[in-house]
């Protein structure tokens, strides 16, 4: 078969989203934030909303994705992508806006702009990377540190006496009327790849259609913060996190 055949769109099985440049990628091998990427680009894509997509990314690692996928961007203050999202969404109203954020921007410094912007049904989409700690600073101790968990504020392990108990904040925003999809997906695997691309879809979808707020949280891995190799940390996440955070829709309101 030669190259042109090859290249023929009935024979193409798989291609980069056009939507992702060509920048290297910053994150650590093995990192959870490059696939996540990859399924926001396909599905704005394969939405066609190339041209009304805006996203929203505040502080942490998740910050530089404005690098690799070619949308509009805005920086927010740490924790503040909520509120700068409701602000874009209510004066275009017919943009997809979204936020990509880390536990430590969402669930700490952004907990207030979070849960009210969930509550208040604001039609965006918040994307939640969840890897438990504070990934680009130094591996702190973060909201959804595991209990027993160490990192390097915590270094015998999170205490509940001293630290308090890791905060769910997915199933927080299920309880809210004002949400429309609450999940809680992850990428450890193909067919989790794949799940996790349906739920930014739907989520994508309610938002278009005016159906209320909606919240993806992703549960990742930080193989650099955790101190493991990327097949470590995957079955590491796969023995602890998903008990504690088990996968799977918490709300769908049709």
């Amino acid at each position: 078969m030669t190259k042109e055949e090859i290249i023929r769109p009935e024979n193409l099985v798989y291609q980069k989203p056009t939507l992702m440049n060509d920048n290297p990628m910053h994150y650590c091998p093995g990192c959870s934030h490059g696939v996540v990427h990859k399924l926001i680009a396909e599905v704005i894509e394969e939405m066609g909303l190339e041209e009304k997509a805006i996203g929203v990314s505040p502080v942490g690692c998740a910050v530089f994705i404005y690098n690799y996928l070619d949308i509009d961007w805005e920086e927010a203050a740490h924790g503040r992508a909520p509120a700068v999202a409701t602000a874009m969404k209510r004066l275009w109203p017919d943009r997809l806006v979204f936020t990509y954020q880390g536990d430590g921007d969402l669930a700490c410094i952004g907990t207030a702009e979070t849960i009210h912007a969930l509550n208040r049904g604001e039609n965006i989409t918040i994307i939640f990377i969840n890897n438990a700690i504070y990934g680009m600073t130094g591996g702190q101790m973060a909201p959804t540190t595991l209990v027993g968990m160490k990192t390097s504020t915590c270094p015998y392990g999170r205490d509940v006496h001293l630290h308090g108990y890791p905060l769910k904040m997915t199933e927080i925003a299920a309880t809210l009327e004002g949400t429309a999809y609450v999940t809680r997906q992850s990428v450890h695997s193909v067919p989790a790849i794949r799940k996790a691309k349906k739920a930014i879809r739907k989520a994508f979808e309610n938002s278009m259609n005016g159906k209320g707020s909606n919240l993806v949280e992703i549960v990742s891995t930080c193989n650099s913060g955790w101190k493991m190799s990327p097949e470590a940390a995957n079955k590491w996440m796969e023995e602890h996190m998903f008990p504690f955070y088990p996968l799977g829709d918490l709300k769908d309101k049709q």
